[in-house]
């Protein structure tokens, strides 16, 4: 298949842009032709407060681009990875013009929520979920204050009114079940909406674990739940040592947590190769997000490594921490119970062994790159056969086995 892929990055890199470049690789592997348009948010810079909140709207030139990829070549499928803000929904216009399939990854919660999390000031919020016009989050300057928030709720409203969700998107591609759910549940079609997770590659082999650490890989603000980790860490009270992967608003605050603690090490933020050695190393890896992860990438590419996971319970991190003995999972925002955990885990060396066998079957069972491009490519199936105007009950019917992949 020809495909055309899209993709706008944040400033800090993230498990977007790993996917993002996964999935490109992946395709380009088994032999599909891909080109691609990657943008970074570092263009903000260069762009106007006004403009950029136009621009999230739609944007011309993002229009203009897609639109002459898709004349100098054919292409069957365009996927957009994410649009915001850089891109807009007018790629998908685009798309139209040309009689291109469009599939859009739903890497977060943008479309149901301004700031993409369905969080806010320390805890859950759903208070867009279901409104056409997201006041609440202009209410509470959820997108970096209130005039971004405002311009994200009108690009929401104003493609929900015109209808481009239902009828520009042959196909969304949720990650988890639950979050397949939580758009089903704010209004995009049920048949429209199916299921593939993360995958790693390329395998990075298992590592030994012998490290005599536990690890914590990620942006280091307040929905990845970092103070949650770091109040635990004081219960602990064992002799062991957490190492610390990423940068974030909370850079500052894990520093003096380490000067405090000199058995807290901050590792910045590393290249991929270096965060799946430390991996493989280290005795467990936590992942104690307080928000309603989309995914939770860092667990797979934990398994892949061998090593297990503790894990907040909470929407899709139960769904993909929920592996028999793969890893435990621990009461959202509650650091006893995280600490409870991490005791277990150093005072049971014997188990880890064990552990760490079942951290690799699970990979080596769901999340490995085989089996993913065979329900990426069906998806890409889906999307062009609906393009083509196939009924809507005979695409129903086909859709059902990716949903409950």
């Amino acid at each position: 298949m020809n495909i055309l892929m899209l993709h706008n990055s944040y400033r800090i890199r993230g498990g977007e842009d790993e996917s993002f470049e996964c999935e490109v690789r992946m395709l380009r592997d088994a032999g599909h032709f891909v080109d691609t348009i990657h943008i970074n948010n570092s263009e903000l810079e260069k762009i106007g407060k006004v403009q950029v909140a136009l621009q999230s709207i739609w944007s011309g030139p993002s229009y203009e681009l897609v639109d002459r990829k898709l004349r100098e070549r054919h292409f069957e499928i365009l996927h957009v990875q994410n649009f915001f803000p850089l891109l807009s929904p007018s790629v998908y216009s685009a798309a139209r013009k040309h009689g291109v399939a469009v599939v859009q990854t739903l890497r977060n919660y943008r479309l149901l929520c301004p700031n993409g999390l369905l969080f806010r000031d320390g805890h859950i919020c759903e208070d867009c979920m279901g409104k056409v016009f997201k006041y609440p989050g202009i209410i509470h300057g959820c997108y970096r204050g209130r005039m971004a928030t405002a311009a994200v709720a009108t690009m929401t409203a104003l493609h929900t009114v015109k209808g481009t969700w239902v009828d520009a998107v042959d196909l969304y591609i949720t990650l988890t079940k639950f979050a397949q759910q939580k758009f089903i549940q704010a209004g995009f079609p049920p048949e429209k909406v199916v299921v593939k997770s993360n995958f790693v590659y390329p395998d990075p082999g298992c590592g030994d674990g012998r490290g005599g650490y536990a690890l914590f890989v990620g942006r280091l603000s307040s929905e990845k739940g970092l103070e949650i980790l770091l109040a635990a860490w004081r219960l602990v009270q064992r002799k062991w040592s957490l190492k610390i992967i990423g940068e974030g608003p909370l850079s500052g605050r894990v520093q003096e947590f380490c000067r405090q603690h000199p058995d807290v090490e901050w590792l910045g933020a590393r290249p991929n190769s270096e965060v799946k050695k430390f991996m493989g190393a280290a005795s467990v890896l936590v992942f104690p997000s307080e928000w309603y992860e989309t995914f939770g990438r860092v667990t797979i590419e934990s398994f892949a490594t061998g090593t297990p996971v503790i894990a907040s319970r909470l929407g899709a991190m139960a769904e993909i921490g929920d592996e028999v003995d793969a890893g435990m999972l621990f009461q959202a925002g509650h650091p006893e119970d995280l600490a409870e955990k991490l005791r277990w885990i150093v005072d049971n060396p014997a188990r880890l062994d064990s552990m760490r066998q079942a951290a690799r079957q699970a990979y080596e069972k769901k999340y490995t790159v085989h089996e993913n491009c065979r329900i990426l490519i069906r998806a890409y199936e889906l999307a062009f056969e609906r393009m083509s105007g196939r009924s809507s009950c005979e695409l129903a019917v086909k859709a059902q086995p990716l949903r409950n992949t």
